[in-house]
């Protein structure tokens, strides 16, 4: 399959501490608030910087705090919902460092429990959450 113009390829952390994850919903470039909670991160937009480094400055431009890679997860391909179009993902295990200070584009936050995940949750927050729960304990 070819990947149509528009296709954007997007990075960012996973994180999660006494089985809550953080998540976010934000408002976008064209000034519209996502209905969606998503995990901290966004689009590539230099494609000489490393996708961990875009996944770290994401994290800070939306909630403030700096992170510590652990490991990859899964990277998915999904459709861009409204438009045809499609988003690569790239998710990184990752812990905080530093309390939650929202950016001016986030305008909502907060820990929830993996169990029981917001309904409006984008797709791939479902899906990454699902393998870390089902991931044996490496620690």
């Amino acid at each position: 399959m070819e990947l149509p113009p528009g296709t954007i390829i997007a990075a960012g952390p996973v994180i999660i501490e006494d089985g809550k994850v953080l998540l976010n919903r934000e408002r976008k470039v064209d000034g519209e608030e996502s209905p969606y909670f998503m995990f901290p991160g966004g689009t590539v937009e230099d494609f000489s910087i490393p996708l961990e480094e875009v996944a770290k400055r994401e994290a800070k431009e939306e909630v403030g705090i700096d992170i510590e890679i652990i490991r990859p997860l899964r990277t998915l391909i999904v459709s861009r919902p409204g438009k045809d179009t499609f988003a690569i993902l790239v998710h990184y295990l990752a812990t905080r460092i530093g309390e939650i200070v929202p950016g001016p584009e986030t305008i909502e936050w907060g820990w929830y429990d993996i169990n029981n995940l917001p309904e409006n949750c984008a797709p791939n927050i479902y899906e990454i959450v699902s393998d870390i729960k089902k991931a044996p304990a490496t620690d």
